[in-house]
């Protein structure tokens, strides 16, 4: 059975709206955007994005990172290819209520509309781990459920005040594990957890 893997930029408040760019993502009023890139200068981090995008099996993404991904890596620089060529050529499973199939960017397959049963049935397929980068409905939805494995956060040292955040305010109590942790050359902070069970 194969894991998913869920990949995310965080701020220190637990924001993860419009990482890359200030015009990313602006609803809901935000003008903060662009507040990761200043942290993708670290090799640590750029070692750590390829191989996670390297040796993923496939990709999970929600529709808002699906257009961002699909505008840009097909015609990534030659610079870009370590990361543009894994995207391109390797299945991706889109979770949208507003795309319609075919989907333009090769290999891309949207989800049921149960999206949690869908990523349920592809963990029970045979090949490698499922990569969600990004996304963070999606995958909220899915730690709601139970069916991210590992969640690789790198959270970045800056405060934004406000903004979309990974984490449902729904009073439930989850557990993690630290699997893993290193700090960046620009004080970011790139961890690894997995779900932990409480003892009874």
């Amino acid at each position: 059975m194969r894991k998913v893997i869920a990949m995310e930029f965080i701020t220190l408040d637990g924001v993860v709206q419009g990482p890359s760019s200030p015009d990313e993502d602006r609803s809901g009023g935000f003008e903060n955007g662009g507040w990761h890139a200043p942290h993708t200068r670290d090799e640590a981090f750029m070692r750590r994005m390829v191989s996670a995008i390297d040796e993923a099996g496939g990709f999970l993404l929600g529709r808002g990172t699906y257009e961002l991904f699909a505008a840009h890596w097909p015609k990534a620089s030659p610079d870009e290819q370590v990361l543009a060529r894994p995207l391109n050529t390797k299945p991706k499973y889109v979770a949208s209520t507003t795309l319609t199939a075919p989907l333009a960017w090769q290999r891309s397959t949207l989800l049921g509309h149960d999206v949690a049963e869908s990523v349920a049935a592809l963990k029970r397929e045979a090949g490698g781990d499922l990569l969600a980068i990004g996304s963070p409905e999606l995958v909220r939805s899915l730690l709601m459920h139970g069916l991210v494995d590992e969640l690789r956060l790198m959270i970045d040292p800056v405060v934004v005040g406000g903004g979309k955040r990974l984490f449902a305010d729904d009073g439930a109590l989850r557990n993690l594990r630290l699997v893993d942790s290193a700090v960046t050359t620009t004080g970011a902070i790139m961890t690894t957890y997995a779900p932990q069970e409480m003892k009874s």
